[in-house]
């Protein structure tokens, strides 16, 4: 008989199933429900958060909310907005991806701020509070500086995320990941790159080098090198940097739309 299966890695093994195998494969969000419900339960939160934050445009292009019931405090939700960008180059939570170019370490508020100082923070005073979140915890998703793929975390004044936590989402990044680029790529009317070429340009983004990349995709730097310069002539471009920069800014436009009322489904089921 083989060994039992403890709850932790019944929950984790059924997150990777609702990662790689979804329940609404046909949807039309960037990432699928069951994934973001799955994990709203898997880390036990209030919600959950998945957005693209374009910080050099002050634009958030796409984003999918669960959980949450905000209470805007003013009849223009765009002055509601504005605080946001107002307050987010002094909210070191909010801009650390951009400011240090880290878009692997899963982070928490209170790696930043004690309670106290987040209470008293410009953000949280104008933005924050009116969602009901206080303790946050951020996980990026493969994307750039500047315009990044964030999953966020929420929960009220009780107890703050766990090294348990952190764990978890850096183990799932990767399948997270997947997750959406799947999703995108149905959603994607005649995508300009073959399928190959996209799994290279995402390598490309995550900053791999020509060697290491053929290392991953088991070809040889001359067959990445000639890939490459498909993908140039085909995004026309002359350079990785302008490649990647129109690689991750073709996506759709998304509204942000919230979680479907009828989704009954727990992790721990």
């Amino acid at each position: 008989m083989g060994r039992r299966m403890s709850i932790a890695e019944k929950d984790l093994r059924l997150m990777l199933r609702l990662a790689n195998s979804p329940d609404d494969p046909d949807g039309q969000e960037p990432m699928p429900w069951s994934v973001l419900i799955g994990l709203r339960d898997l880390i036990r939160c209030d919600a959950v958060t998945f957005i693209l934050l374009d910080s050099q445009h002050c634009a958030i292009p796409f984003g999918q909310e669960i959980g949450f019931q905000p209470d805007c405090p003013v009849d223009d939700p765009a002055a509601f907005n504005a605080a946001f960008w107002c307050n987010y180059w002094s909210s070191p939570a909010c801009a650390y991806p951009d400011t240090t170019g880290d878009l692997r370490t899963v982070t928490t508020a209170s790696d930043f701020l004690s309670d106290r100082q987040l209470r008293s923070s410009a953000m949280y005073c104008e933005y924050l509070r009116f969602f009901g979140g206080f303790r946050e915890m951020m996980l990026c998703l493969p994307s750039r500086t500047g315009r990044t793929l964030r999953l966020l975390f929420w929960r009220g004044r009780g107890a703050d995320f766990s090294e348990r936590d952190r764990s978890l989402l850096t183990l799932l990044r990767p399948h997270l990941h997947r997750a959406h680029t799947e999703r995108m790529r149905a959603l994607m009317p005649s995508p300009a790159l073959s399928v190959r070429q996209k799994e290279l340009m995402e390598l490309v983004a995550e900053g791999f080098t020509n060697g290491q990349i053929a290392r991953r995709l088991s070809i040889s730097e001359a067959t990445v090198r000639k890939h490459l310069e498909h993908v140039f002539a085909r995004l026309e471009v002359t350079s990785r940097t302008a490649a990647v920069t129109k690689f991750r800014s073709d996506v759709p436009a998304f509204p942000i739309t919230d979680e479907p009322q009828d989704w009954y489904l727990t992790v721990s089921a």
